[in-house]
């Protein structure tokens, strides 16, 4: 695209606020954001191996937003998209451990539309809450397909997929599943606009693609393609996956073609965070959970016919934090005055279609365990960037557990300061050169970050029990605390995640709970137990307990579940323990799941 010069862009960009007509009145906003898919998975972006003829001719027609900035990983993303607040001020501080819940007195994008008369939809991933009222369907949207964990393991027959609150059985590719419970919402509308945000999970790992008996032919095609191409096998899946994000994306597209929409809908696409491809990077550097270019700079294309210039780029660097003013001003809804929004409507620079300046700093910090200031962290300017990659040691599990762990912090030597300007790739530290900018950007980040934990706890939230609509409680292993030295929490999955090792007597793990309504709860439990093994495991809330001697299971990896009690909880906080009466052998058990059913008010 032709250059222009710096100060005739921001003459044209206060040209278009100031003088051009308003905007047609609360178009339909269709957002389609997909996982893990990096700033270099397009062909537009010089990829030549990457078919993604949909996006490219998309590209085109829409404002491209070259230093575009999620944060290096997903649910940080998702909070801020829906509140217009950088995560850390919502609370949500991590991807499990049940810190990847979004405060219960946030106030989402779709709560807003629905307040301004849009119909709202969610299609996909969700990851900003598990328990009701922490689920979309209880946030703001009227229909709700899709899944509430970081990732699912089967792509081809989902079998961790809930809607509006209920588990169901569902067929197809995930993708098309997705994509057609999005058409169906478009399509079943009536005179009221409409929001439909389809967040896609793929290309997120596992990476498979074609895996059903039905399925297989498809996937066996397009991984061979990019085999051909001299692709690894990995790389081949990933491409694989993101040819049918393409392919979905083109459905999206005709349905608004075909239904005469197309004109009154803004489309937005963008990705979640960095890519986790290594085929072919553009020259940025790393990849997703980094703070590098490479984990946090990512696509984001907008079309409006007739009103946001076809081909239009702009080069300021923008904030996913932007989306949500920027929908509040497209639907003429007021943002939320009784907190600090950190996005920027990009309104002004979607109608330019160009722009150089927007915010003058973005914020990176990503620790996995709690926030802090000192690892993993970045701040950039429009042409400088001060870096530290350095990130905390020792498992995740007892680094959530316990904060304290690893927590020396690098030295400055760690800190490296690059000129984004001419070197895009991050390949040159200058921060011996230029300290002053330096010192200037990590009092700039240190600010910012006061800022937005000023206040603010993390730790999981209470799992609430006894909300109307959610009579069957999951207690998961990754919500627990743990105590005793055998004692080991191991995760494989979501949904498929232990806590092991159960071997002292008193060794114990911990849950708390929010209560919202008193009575007797049946407990189930779903454990898995070797015949080398056994005992008798207690549970207790309070005063109330139940013993049990759990049998054994064809191994201890296979997974039975059987009441084993009733537990009398009253209202308020409580604690859930699980312990250690006796053990034997190998180990107790090891517990996968808990289950409470309220039985009686």
């Amino acid at each position: 695209m032709r250059r222009l010069p710096l100060c005739l862009l921001i003459i044209l960009c206060q040209s278009v606020t100031a003088d051009s007509p308003p905007l047609p009145a609360q178009p339909n906003i269709l957002f389609v954001l997909t996982d893990d898919q990096g700033w270099w998975d397009l062909g537009m972006r010089g990829n030549k191996d990457i078919e993604t003829p949909v996006l490219d001719q998309f590209a085109e027609e829409s404002v491209d937003f070259t230093r575009y900035y999620a944060a290096p990983v997903c649910a940080p993303t998702r909070a801020g998209l829906m509140t217009g607040r950088y995560c850390f001020r919502t609370g949500l501080y991590n991807t499990r451990f049940g810190g990847d819940t979004l405060g219960i007195n946030e106030i989402t994008i779709a709560q807003v539309l629905k307040q301004a008369g849009y119909r709202t939809g969610c299609f996909g991933k969700w990851h900003l809450g598990k328990y009701a009222p922490y689920q979309p369907h209880l946030r703001g949207f009227d229909e709700f397909l899709g899944h509430y964990h970081g990732h699912i393991d089967e792509y081809d027959y989902p079998d961790q997929i809930v809607h509006n609150g209920k588990p169901v059985e569902a067929r197809r590719y995930v993708t098309d599943l997705f994509t057609d419970a999005a058409i169906e919402f478009i399509e079943a509308g009536d005179d009221r606009p409409w929001f439909c945000y389809v967040p896609l999970n793929a290309p997120h790992s596992p990476w498979v693609v074609g895996t059903s008996h039905d399925g297989q032919a498809r996937g066996d095609v397009l991984i061979a393609k990019y085999l051909k191409k001299g692709l690894a096998l990995r790389e081949a899946r990933i491409y694989a996956m993101i040819d049918i994000i393409d392919e979905n994306m083109g459905r999206l597209l005709e349905t608004l073609r075909q239904d005469k929409l197309a004109e009154n809908t803004v489309v937005i696409f963008m990705t979640d965070n960095g890519g986790v491809s290594r085929h072919y990077k553009a020259g940025l550097r790393s990849n997703k959970g980094s703070i590098y270019e490479g984990g946090v700079r990512v696509p984001l294309l907008v079309r409006w016919p007739k009103q946001f210039p076809a081909g239009g780029e702009v080069a300021a660097q923008c904030s996913h934090v932007d989306l949500f003013p920027t929908f509040c001003e497209l639907a003429g809804a007021a943002v939320p005055d009784d907190r600090k929004i950190d996005g920027k409507s990009l309104v002004p620079l979607l109608r330019a279609g160009m722009g150089a300046r927007h915010h003058d700093y973005v914020y990176h910090a990503w620790d996995r365990y709690f926030p802090n200031p000192d690892f993993r962290w970045a701040v950039s300017d429009q042409r400088w960037k001060l870096a530290c990659q350095v990130a905390r040691t020792g498992s995740a599990a007892r680094v959530s557990a316990d904060p304290q762990i690893s927590s020396n912090k690098p030295s400055r030597s760690k800190w490296q300061l690059f000129d984004l300007q001419n070197d895009p790739g991050e390949k040159t530290n200058l921060a011996k050169a230029h300290p002053k900018t330096v010192d200037r950007l990590r009092v700039e980040f240190l600010r910012w970050f006061e800022d937005v934990t000023d206040g603010v706890t993390y730790q999981p939230v209470p799992i609430p029990i006894g909300h109307p609509s959610e009579p069957v409680v999951e207690i998961q292993p990754s919500w627990a605390k743990w105590q005793g030295k055998n004692i080991e929490y191991v995760f494989r999955g979501y949904d498929w995640d232990t806590i092991e090792g159960w071997k002292d007597k008193g060794e114990a793990a911990t849950w708390n709970l929010d209560v919202l309504s008193p009575g007797t709860w049946e407990v189930e439990l779903s454990y898995g137990r070797s015949a080398r093994g056994g005992g008798t495991l207690r549970l207790s809330v309070g005063d109330s307990v139940v013993e049990c001697s759990p049998p054994p299971t064809p191994t201890a990896d296979v997974f039975e579940r059987t009441v084993i009690g009733r537990l009398a909880i009253d209202k308020g906080e409580a604690i859930l323990k699980a312990e250690v009466v006796s053990a034997h052998g190998t180990e107790l058990i090891r517990l996968n799941r808990l289950f409470l059913r309220r039985i009686e008010p």
